[in-house]
């Protein structure tokens, strides 16, 4: 498939405003909760992407982007934002650009180059002029803990030996003008990064990338395998290298096309509270956590700059299209290296990502050589590689289902779930399973040991061809010419 490289933000938007999917909002608004309440609505009724362009309080020129990679507002191609943003046509079904993930990790890296002069430095504050006040972060819920500066951006770090430079994704607060906090969690790679620098006893340098050009914040949520530079991946993905630039007060290189770039430090030991704010699962749950601070030595942006904002949680939003697309192409690529018989796996959005659905072909037996004799036995193979980390950390259930079912149609999948699966002897459940603090029906004791349940479901159809039923679809029931002929009569 063609892929067009849109290599900053601003081209992203041209290319929404030609869709008909960028709505100005030119009238003054506030930070506190009314840019998050714009926000929501407009995820929720996937209305065009909000850009605000008069922050109330703040000079003119800064500009806040809401629901930047969310489900567009084109009734006829609602992946549009991610299909743009991964230069794809706009059109393409979710399937195909899972597809076009999963085959570029079979391709191999592209490092970015280091240019001089980048847009992202057009200006340079240094020292006490380093501060956060002067950018509309919003207060995005009401009973989120405080303003998160990054809700769609890049936390860029190095390991010390600088073998492996990580792009991720994770919340952080700011906490006054020069401080921030955020999450770093052990399991995830910027916690491995984190903990080779507390090894080391020195604290980690870092760089919050805002605004970057639209497939970085994708990637950076990919969860690609540990090691993996991101910038390589998708040099690879675009067939030519990614353009970065040297941070100002860090050894650390940036998307030369960035909007805002925070520079600094992780502390090794100083901590605040952060928390709680709305999220994925969609719910402002859980109580303040310390959290390591993120002190600031720089802030680097260009003229006008716009700021990102996802209001996280009830489905569709960013965590959920990005989290979608991109762990479902790392779901198929680990199930097909398994030597599995699939067509397709596809992390749920409107589940919040917590049921990964997989679709197998008619002759899987005969795909698998004999190796599963029950659609239950393969029913729990395909959940166990699909449960894996670094995907399974999102999951809680697994469906397994023919491929004449569409998994990314709802009204397909729900059919298909509840005409085929056996309501006892289709649920298997998977015990010892890793679970994440952030689902809200695991006890608090499955939460600190950080293992739980989870369930996998069998809507498979008899493999032998006599006792399958017939579907009344139109696409499976009909022969080709009474398709066409009804075509011709009703187009």
């Amino acid at each position: 498939m063609t892929r067009k490289h849109l290599k900053s933000l601003r081209e992203y938007l041209d290319a929404l405003a030609e869709l008909g999917d960028l709505r100005e909002v030119a009238e003054p608004v506030d930070t506190e909760l009314e840019i998050g309440a714009v926000i929501r609505r407009a995820v929720e009724r996937n209305d065009p992407a909000p850009l605000f362009t008069a922050v109330t309080g703040h000079a003119p020129g800064f500009r806040v982007l809401g629901n930047p990679g969310a489900l567009s507002s084109l009734p006829g191609a609602r992946w549009a934002r991610a299909a743009l943003s991964l230069g794809l046509p706009v059109d393409s079904h979710p399937l195909e650009i899972v597809e076009e993930l999963a085959g570029a990790q079979q391709l191999t890296p592209i490092a970015p180059v280091i240019v001089e002069d980048a847009p992202c430095q057009q200006n340079v504050l240094l020292g006490e002029d380093a501060t956060l006040d002067a950018f509309p972060v919003p207060l995005i819920h009401d009973g989120d803990g405080g303003r998160y500066v990054n809700t769609w951006g890049a936390i860029v770090v190095r390991t010390p030996d600088g073998t492996w430079t990580n792009w991720s994704i994770a919340r952080i607060m700011k906490v006054d003008g020069r401080t921030m906090a955020g999450m770093i969690n052990p399991p995830q790679d910027l916690g491995k990064i984190f903990k080779l620098w507390q090894e080391r006893g020195e604290p980690m340098p870092y760089a919050l990338v805002q605004g970057c050009e639209p497939a970085v914040p994708f990637v950076c949520g990919m969860g690609l395998p540990s090691g993996v530079d991101e910038a390589g991946y998708l040099g690879a993905f675009f067939g030519e290298a990614l353009e970065t630039v040297r941070c100002k007060t860090v050894d650390l290189e940036v998307p030369a096309s960035a909007e805002i770039v925070i520079e600094g430090h992780v502390s090794l030991d100083e901590t605040v509270p952060e928390g709680p704010m709305g999220e994925f699962l969609g719910y402002v749950s859980g109580q303040p956590r310390q959290r390591n601070v993120f002190r600031i030595s720089a802030i680097t942006h260009r003229d006008d700059p716009v700021l990102p904002v996802v209001s996280a949680g009830k489905p569709v939003e960013e965590d959920h299209t990005g989290v979608g697309l991109t762990y479902s192409a790392v779901a198929l690529t680990n199930l097909r290296e398994s030597g599995l018989p699939v067509t397709a796996a596809w992390m749920v959005p409107e589940s919040a990502v917590n049921l990964l659905a997989i679709t197998v072909p008619r002759d899987w037996r005969e795909r698998s050589a004999g190796a599963f004799t029950t659609t239950r036995m393969l029913t729990r193979a395909l959940a166990r590689v699909g449960l894996r980390a670094k995907v399974g950390f999102w999951l809680s259930r697994v469906l397994v289902l023919d491929d004449d079912i569409d998994p990314t149609d709802l009204r397909d999948l729900l059919w298909g779930f509840a005409t085929r699966c056996h309501p006892g002897r289709g649920e298997l459940r998977l015990e010892d399973e890793r679970v994440t603090p952030l689902h809200i029906f695991y006890s608090q004791e499955e939460i600190l040991s950080g293992s739980g349940p989870k369930t996998a479901y069998d809507c498979l159809l008899p493999w032998e061809p006599e006792k399958r039923p017939r579907s009344t679809a139109f696409k499976d029931n009909f022969t080709e010419p009474v398709r066409r002929r009804a075509l011709e009569l009703w187009p």
